[in-house]
């Protein structure tokens, strides 16, 4: 008898097994841009915002994804990490200019306080003549950021003006019709991030 449980055990775990492959590739077969990711996406990722573009004209995440865009958190003040990832992104999005593709780089501040309209613009014209820079109130920006997961805070300081702030670095790549689909890490090249948002582009 204990020989047939543990017949009727195994053909149980085999089944389930089984069952969690086929509905994993079922699933997989329904994301049309499955063959274009580096890894699992997981969570409900992006978002409505209301900004402040470098104008100070307060706009909707419709007014500014209005083409695919790789879209950043940082803030202007920072020393390496902000100038460095919006650098790359700049250059994948010449890359992808060259393959015929149209992105958009989006840099959104996590430091309102001193990015503001007219040092945000000065900030996304050095970087790259397409980049879009926002900004907003406190409150603005902290929606935003928790739409698209994003981590900040101001680090520990008396000096209200030469502070730094620690932040996450990822970079999103956001379509139009789509929202969010994929995300790039720091260590990704530009040339990485080219190749696979022109995948994501072709589907």
């Amino acid at each position: 008898m204990s020989k047939l449980y543990a017949g009727l055990a195994a053909a149980a775990v085999v089944g389930m097994v089984g069952g969690l492959f086929a509905y994993a590739q079922l699933a997989q077969s329904d994301d049309v841009f499955a063959e274009c990711r580096a890894g699992a996406v997981g969570g409900d990722i992006g978002g409505p915002f209301t900004l402040q573009s470098t104008t100070g004209a307060l706009v909707t995440e419709k007014d500014v994804i209005t083409k695919p865009s790789l879209v950043y958190f940082g803030y202007t003040f920072c020393p390496d990490v902000c100038p460095l990832d919006n650098a790359r992104n700049a250059e994948a999005v010449d890359i992808l200019e060259e393959r015929g593709f149209d992105v958009n780089p989006v840099f959104i501040t996590i430091d309102p306080a001193r990015d503001t309209p007219e040092v945000m613009g000065d900030f996304a014209a050095n970087m790259h003549p397409k980049m879009i820079g926002l900004t907003g109130t406190e409150e603005q920006v902290k929606a935003a950021s928790q739409a698209y997961k994003t981590y900040y805070r101001k680090q520990n300081s008396d000096d209200p003006e030469y502070y730094l702030m620690d932040h996450s670095t990822f970079t999103y790549l956001v379509l139009p019709e789509t929202g969010f689909v994929d995300f790039f890490k720091r260590d990704d090249t530009a040339e990485q991030m080219a190749d696979r948002t022109a995948c994501f582009l072709s589907q």
